[in-house]
């Protein structure tokens, strides 16, 4: 008897074919000998405290050895989520923690988002341009993205967020730009979201690397001075916070939360089940501790010190080798440097692949781009290499440009 042919395995979903090559060559750029790495939103090793987390590792697993080695609850250790309620509430912002959900990193709380948010086709409001993880975490759901544009004073928010699900928002020293959103454009925010019914997020990694002064108040605490608390006192407005541990402290932990109504937090909950189950409960039980001996504000003081000398050398590196075809503006706090070609005809997807050949890698500004069609500007990180390597990566860019005009 013949054996009939076989078939060719099932194809791969559809939005797949929707997916850039950029981030692939972020990660390839790392093994690349030579190369200077200023496009990934990366902290710099040596600002962990390693002998402090090594010992924290080793007591948790000592003396909590059921919590730390085995399931925990869906939603997170009780503790640690007291501990964010507590870490985040003011007396103009109360809550309990059924406002708060343990994630395993910050992106997992956009990846639920868009699990309990999104049907195919629905409407983001994205803060323009806007997060490559975000873009990334909702993609599956071919979402159709209205640029949310917070620089312009003349944009009404109302209408571009009415009919959407959410609005997405990077206040403090957004990704890619690296801008402060100032307050006034927060309580628009706000009000727009209360007056059309969209949820609101406010992604937030970068508050704590601000170094030229104090943050605005938060959206969060700015919607709870408008929105009725719950029976319990919880938080009910429509802003959805997310928090992590990566760029406050260390990355490795994938410690991440998300606050929000407790119906958010259930809905949210919900989706999670179907996607880790919980959150490891070793790095869950050293994130508590980690609060416990206020080990982010022991080590703040140096991070920000060793960043914003880096930033100021990058700023200063630009200033000397890009200025005749770059605007930016020195950035106020986070990891990035956002630069704008005056001439527009400046592609920067094809700047990408001469830097590449010149050893500096990179951010595009279309991958910040749900279209892909913003490709005039560049995303450049100062925090992940020293002083030395950021000034010889702006040569090299330098080279990269002059190749670039003169094709």
């Amino acid at each position: 008897m013949i054996s009939p042919s076989p078939r060719a395995p099932a194809a791969f979903a559809g939005w797949l074919d929707d997916t850039n090559d950029i981030t692939k060559a972020f990660l390839a750029a790392g093994n690349v000998p030579d190369m200077i790495n200023i496009a990934g939103g990366l902290p710099d090793p040596q600002v962990y405290p390693s002998p402090q987390i090594a010992e924290i590792a080793a007591r948790a697993v000592t003396d909590f050895p059921a919590e730390t080695l085995g399931y925990g609850p869906l939603n997170g250790l009780p503790e640690l989520r007291a501990a964010i309620a507590a870490r985040f509430s003011s007396d103009l912002l109360h809550l309990t923690s059924d406002n708060v959900l343990i994630t395993t990193s910050g992106m997992q709380g956009l990846d639920l988002i868009g699990k309990v948010l999104l049907d195919e086709g629905d409407v983001i409001a994205g803060q323009f341009p806007t997060y490559l993880g975000a873009l990334d975490a909702w993609r599956p759901r071919k979402p159709a993205v209205r640029k949310l544009l917070l620089q312009s004073n003349a944009l009404d928010f109302t209408d571009v967020m009415r009919g959407a699900k959410f609005a997405y928002t990077v206040p403090n020293f957004s990704n890619p730009t690296g801008r402060l959103v100032p307050q006034s454009t927060r309580l628009a925010l706000v009000e727009a979201a209360q007056s059309t019914g969209a949820w609101l997020v406010e992604d937030d990694p970068y508050g704590g690397l601000n170094y030229d002064g104090p943050l605005p108040p938060s959206m969060l605490t700015l919607s709870a001075q408008s929105s009725a608390a719950g029976p319990n006192g919880a938080y009910e407005g429509p802003v959805i916070y997310l928090g992590t541990l990566s760029k406050l402290l260390v990355p490795g932990l994938r410690i991440g939360w998300v606050i929000a109504a407790p119906r958010m937090i259930d809905a949210l909950t919900l989706a999670k089940q179907g996607s880790d189950m919980c959150t490891s409960g070793l790095n869950q039980r050293m994130a508590c501790e980690i609060l416990k001996a206020g080990l982010i504000e022991v080590c703040n003081p140096t991070m920000l010190t060793l960043y914003r000398r880096r930033r100021d050398t990058l700023c200063a590196a630009l200033q000397r080798d890009l200025s005749p075809w770059f605007d930016w503006d020195v950035p106020e706090g986070g990891m990035f440097v956002w630069l704008t070609a005056r001439d527009q005809q400046l592609n920067t997807d094809d700047l990408f692949k001469i830097a590449l050949e010149e050893r500096v890698c990179v951010s595009p500004s279309s991958v910040f781009d749900a279209e892909g069609r913003f490709r005039h500007g560049l995303r450049l990180n100062f925090t992940f290499n020293d002083e030395a390597k950021l000034d010889e990566a702006v040569r090299r860019l330098a080279r990269a440009t002059e190749r670039l005009l003169t094709v």
